[in-house]
């Protein structure tokens, strides 16, 4: 049995250090690689039987396997495709890249960066991934057009041995000794569970040696599916078929609200089949953890999940595959090379959610699920997807002054077509929550002129509404705001009442402004747009929110003290009873009484809620002596 020693071409042990060391952050990895190839080789004798059928060769109908099974320390991948013969293992096996090594090396040694190592290139190197779990390797082979058998055998470090070795079958025998700190590839259930996450749709039947303790024997047992459903036609997969796919997928979340099925064919050929779930994952708010429920497979071979370039941030609450032949991986195929094909994916998966989205819409009941799950989630999108944000704002959806419910919901659209003549804005107020927003007096003088208003009560609203001027040409305005639309909010003197000879109006207000001076207001006015309140206050468009300023403080950026402008209801009988106080310091606990309120209202927390509580309980205390 003669041994023959070859060394590595291509400067083969510098690179295979840097790709066993480096390159692979899975070492799972490897095992998808070798069952890629297994698959590889045996479409490839399919395709030498059928050419070669006339001759008789092979049996064509002979059953395609691979096989996989641990013996010892040994995990042993085993097909019977096409084979390899002496030459084709020198070739195939005793150098990774046909051109480019060099270059590469030159680039990676300059850069001196591990991790720097998408710009490598597709190198084809997907056996050598085997070297990160292997002490050595070893290749049994025998080619469909030779009888001989022969065994190649590596450590990894710079040189392979082949020698002649009978095998009886055509195929290939991969047997990795596996390093002792990788003995979880010895262990069959975790071997099934790598193949059913990446390889589980490949068409070929992959087989696993279990021990059957009832039988007492070792029996093989096909654990991956072999049919991959978003490769059927579409008409021939029932509804029922596309949920329990889903299912499968996501680990149940839910049944989908939605989903869509779509072959693309012409330059760039790829496959689609994306859902929209009734639930969202549990860690979908955890922005550097979770990306989206997308995964990504090149013809049928699991590659990677969560695909950012792909899939926009927006829209990461979506679930489904993708499958293509058209895209380029780097050297360790985990990460996407930038490529025009991953520009114009990521545009058709926007249009189609989007689309998906517009459908979804006409099922109101539907549609209000996904908005609750995930309404917070697309508000992202005005921001994030400036091409999209007329399209994005079509499918937003507010709670209202038109209903009286937290769970119903209106479109912009919808508040279009209720806008009364003359009405030149769409109003919306921002406030903690859906009840304070709904009982602020802010909405006095809209619910009295029947104006509907738009309630915001998420932390996301304010910074949405920045990126959201107008709706068809319709300006927003916020009524948290002291200067919103005259032509609505007007001061008609005829209803102060000046008949009160003690009702000084002036002399009052310059009390109150002196009483708050310590607060650094920035104004105290008269206002006819409260009934049942008597204070209220706002800021002015130039200035920061109030939600601005909480949204702000809340990640830790500092934010300018905020000046409020105090509106004053002067019909109030609590107005009309403070102004008649001539005590003076009765009259500040009743005005700093009104401005803690005001400032409670606005911003549902005080600085110093217990001054608010002592402010309160001495009022009551003097007015139960008196």
């Amino acid at each position: 049995m003669k041994k023959e020693t070859y060394s590595f071409k291509s400067e083969i042990k510098e690179l295979l250090n840097i790709m066993i060391n480096s390159l692979y952050s899975n070492k799972e990895i490897f095992l998808r690689e070798l069952i890629s190839n297994s698959s590889d080789a045996i479409d490839k004798i399919k395709f030498y039987n059928i050419k070669n059928k006339n001759n008789n060769i092979n049996n064509l109908d002979q059953d395609y396997f691979i096989k996989i099974y641990v013996d010892n320390t040994n995990l042993v991948i085993s097909d019977n495709g096409i084979g390899m013969t002496k030459k084709e293992l020198i070739n195939n096996l005793g150098r990774i890249a046909k051109s480019g090594t060099k270059e590469f090396l030159d680039k990676y040694v300059n850069l001196n960066k591990k991790n720097n190592v998408n710009m490598i290139g597709q190198f084809g190197v997907g056996f050598y991934s085997s070297f990160i779990v292997s002490d050595k390797v070893l290749v049994h082979t025998r080619s469909v057009i030779d009888e001989h058998g022969y065994l190649w055998s590596s450590n990894g470090h710079g040189k392979y041995t082949i020698i002649n070795k009978f095998k009886d079958n055509i195929g290939t025998d991969i047997i990795l000794n596996i390093k002792s700190s990788c003995k979880e590839f010895l262990d069959i259930f975790n071997i099934e569970k790598i193949v059913i996450k990446y390889s589980n749709y490949i068409n070929i039947p992959i087989k696993l040696k279990y021990f059957n303790k009832r039988e007492n024997k070792y029996i093989y047992k096909q654990i991956n599916q072999s049919c991959a459903l978003w490769i059927k036609n579409k008409k021939d997969i029932t509804d029922k078929e596309y949920i329990n796919f889903y299912n499968s997928l996501t680990n149940n979340l839910g049944n989908p609200l939605i989903w869509s099925h779509n072959k693309v064919e012409g330059k760039n050929d790829y496959i689609s089949l994306i859902y929209i779930p009734s639930i969202s994952p549990w860690n979908i708010w955890n922005r550097d953890e979770y990306k989206n429920g997308i995964k990504l497979y090149i013809n049928k071979i699991f590659i990677m999940e969560g695909i950012t370039k792909i899939v926009p941030f927006y829209l990461r609450f979506i679930q489904g595959i993708i499958d293509t032949n058209d895209l380029s991986l780097n050297i360790s195929r985990e990460i996407l090379q930038d490529n025009s094909f991953i520009n114009i994916l990521r545009v058709s998966i926007t249009n189609k959610v989007i689309n998906m989205l517009n459908k979804l819409s006409l099922n109101k009941d539907k549609y209000c699920i996904f908005w609750k799950e995930f309404g917070n989630i697309f508000k992202e999108g005005l921001a994030e997807d400036e091409v999209n944000r007329y399209k994005i704002s079509l499918l937003l959806r507010f709670c209202s002054t038109y209903n009286s419910s937290k769970n119903k919901y209106v479109s912009l659209e919808d508040y279009l077509g209720r806008m009364l003549p003359g009405q030149d804005k769409i109003f919306y107020i921002i406030s903690d929550n859906y009840y304070s927003a709904f009982n602020s007096p802010h909405l006095e003088i809209y619910r009295k002129k029947n104006i509907e208003v738009l309630l915001m009560f998420n932390r996301i609203d304010e910074w949405m509404m920045s990126y959201l001027s107008d709706f068809k040409g319709i300006k927003f305005c916020s009524i948290n705001k002291s200067d919103v639309n005259s032509n609505i909010i007007t001061l008609n003197k005829s209803i102060i009442d000046c008949n009160n000879n003690n009702y000084n109006l002036d002399k009052f207000i310059l009390r109150v402004k002196d009483v708050l001076f310590k607060y650094d207001i920035k104004d105290v006015i008269l206002t006819n747009k409260l009934d049942i309140f008597p204070v209220v206050v706002t800021t002015s468009n130039n200035e920061i929110s109030t939600q601005m300023s909480k949204l702000l403080s809340s990640i830790g950026k500092s934010v300018p003290k905020i000046k409020y402008l105090l509106e004053i209801n002067p019909n109030h009988i609590l107005i009309k009873y403070i102004n008649s106080i001539t005590d003076n310091n009765l009259f500040k606990k009743w005005v700093n009484y009104l401005f803690y309120q005001a400032l409670l209202i606005e911003t549902n927390s005080l600085d110093n809620p217990a001054k608010f509580i002592n402010i309160i309980n001495n009022i009551l205390c003097k007015l139960i002596i008196k």
